[in-house]
């Protein structure tokens, strides 16, 4: 049976307020259990995009777990008034899931990225993870869904982490859930990081909640994204007042 967790609302979403360790403990039983889950970490911008997009929203709200991925978010449930304990994400997760899976020797498909990055990815886990089984895996550019479907009904997966960005990954794991019980884990960009091609911020940058600014700096292209945390920010102040009211 599930463990369901108490759930704080950040701008029309529902967060699991839970630590890390609490959802890994939740997720490991129920793989153990052979149960599906459908875990999302999400940021402010998974946020901004699903209050403009009913579709998406509609989507993420079928997921059992959606976590803080960012410290934006862990503010605007403080500026709410209703606290999440700690960030809860996506690359940490995955890597102890990874471990998990290691240990228990689950089987693993990998679906998302580059056709190089993928690559580099399979052979570092076959490296770090080597009692893992890689059930199946495709990069991001297939053309074909029912395909990859088939793929993964055949790979009987007990985890999928699907790279594809959002929303595209949140809608590919909502589509193809009934194809595996497995825990279906959106990753965004941690195969660029898990294959090397990305460096992850250093761990003072991560400590002190500055990982934003750590990619902003190395990479400037992404300013237009980084906008979404001071409107993100500006719509819970704004909740807040309307709250009083």
């Amino acid at each position: 049976m599930e463990k369901k967790f108490a759930t704080v609302n950040v701008l029309g979403i529902d967060f699991s307020k839970v630590t890390a360790d609490e959802l890994l403990t939740e997720l490991k039983q129920a793989s153990l259990a052979h149960q599906d889950r459908f875990i999302v970490t999400a940021n402010p911008e998974i946020v901004l995009a699903a209050k403009n997009d009913p579709a998406y929203k509609k989507a993420l709200k079928t997921a059992d777990h959606i976590t803080a991925d960012g410290i934006g978010i862990i503010k605007g449930a403080k500026i709410l008034g209703d606290p999440l304990p700690e960030r809860v994400t996506g690359y940490d997760t995955m890597l102890s899931l990874l471990e998990f899976a290691n240990e228990t020797k689950k089987r693993v498909f990998f679906l998302g990225a580059k056709p190089e990055v993928l690559t580099k990815v399979l052979a570092k886990v076959k490296q770090d993870y080597p009692d893992l089984v890689i059930a199946g895996s495709c990069d991001g550019y297939f053309k074909d869904e029912t395909k990859v479907a088939q793929a993964l009904k055949e790979a009987r997966p007990e985890l999928v982490f699907v790279a594809l960005g959002f929303p595209k990954q949140e809608f590919f794991i909502v589509n193809n859930r009934t194809c595996a019980d497995a825990l279906w884990m959106g990753v965004g960009g941690s195969f660029d990081v898990l294959s090397g091609l990305t460096k992850r911020a250093p761990k003072w940058w991560i400590e002190h909640h500055l990982e934003w600014a750590y990619r902003l700096l190395k990479e400037p292209t992404r300013a237009k994204r980084m906008l979404a945390l001071p409107k993100y920010l500006l719509l819970v102040y704004r909740e807040k007042l309307l709250a009083k009211k």
